[in-house]
């Protein structure tokens, strides 16, 4: 099966939770299909906008499969199959491999600190050899805040010399354009997507793939005209809408946001350690959400 990954605007999509905790299959798969119709050339799916580390690994399995079940263009879809579990890591890439998604995303084993880079190295050779009969191309996450690992550049360069086009590309969620530049510089063809709107020119001048944005489940059709049509004044208001997030807990936002948009509070749910927007938070970025939607960009 050949496989090819996604690249332009892509959201890292939410994903509904229903009142046992479990992921809401239909909700998913309607809001997948309504980025994918406004904007998105791709999404993200169980990234930590979809809180994928607060699911077990049969929730993560099933998510998956109610896409491939719902028919949704799986080669456009980039899904996340990291876990500080190397099995789990394993389990979860192959089954993604197996279904057909355009890419697998790696966040790296996250509990122990400070580890060596030869188990790094390690943990990527194990899932690559796991998935070699159905080569599903391999993305990096880079998320040092929360993960408290990264891949520092080096690793990446000696990952790409072992394991070439089975390794296309890397998520950066450092905030660190300089990083993700000096990613970007390894290898041409090497994708890197930084996390905010605001690299989307440079993606269109080529020096990235595009950008993995959880606030692109809410500006997507920004997005899309500042990535594909050059549209300044679309970015500048893309990232208004992005800075409403600043200093305030993201994927509780993003969800509250969802619920107002889509009208349906079942969106504001999200699974513990995670708690609800604050009513003072939903109020203060609704307004300002609102104040840009109500400009019109030519």
């Amino acid at each position: 099966m050949e496989h090819t990954g996604p690249r332009g605007v892509i959201a890292a999509i939410a994903t509904p939770i229903d009142p046992d905790g479990v992921p809401d299959y239909g909700r998913a798969v309607a809001l997948a299909r309504l980025l994918l119709s406004h904007g998105c050339d791709g999404l993200n799916v169980l990234g930590t906008t979809g809180e994928a580390t607060s699911f077990s690994r049969q929730q993560r399995e099933a998510v998956m499969n109610a896409y491939r079940d719902a028919g949704l263009p799986l080669g456009k879809l980039m899904v996340g199959t990291g876990a500080a579990a190397v099995a789990d890591a394993v389990a979860l890439t192959r089954h993604a491999a197996e279904l057909g998604f355009g890419g697998a995303l790696l966040l790296p084993p996250f509990y122990y600190k400070g580890v060596p880079e030869d188990g790094l190295f390690a943990y990527v050779e194990r899932i690559v050899t796991a998935t070699a009969t159905v080569p599903v191309p391999l993305y990096l996450y880079h998320n040092p805040s929360l993960t408290g690992v990264g891949w520092r550049v080096e690793l990446v360069r000696r990952l790409l010399d072992a394991f070439g086009t089975r390794l296309r590309g890397l998520k950066d969620a450092s905030g660190d354009l300089d990083y993700a530049r000096s990613i970007a510089s390894i290898a041409h063809g090497f994708d890197v997507f930084p996390t905010s709107e605001v690299a989307l020119l440079e993606a269109r001048e080529g020096r990235f793939a595009g950008c993995i944005s959880a606030t692109a489940n809410l500006n997507a059709d920004l997005c899309a005209r500042a990535y594909h049509g050059g549209d300044a004044a679309a970015l500048d208001q893309a990232m208004t809408i992005r800075n409403l997030f600043e200093g305030r807990p993201l994927v509780a936002g993003i969800k509250a946001m969802l619920a107002y948009c889509l009208g349906d509070p079942a969106w504001n749910r999200v699974l513990p350690p995670l708690s609800p927007f604050t009513a003072t938070d939903r109020a203060a970025v609704i307004s300002g959400y609102d104040a840009v939607r109500s400009l019109r960009v030519a």
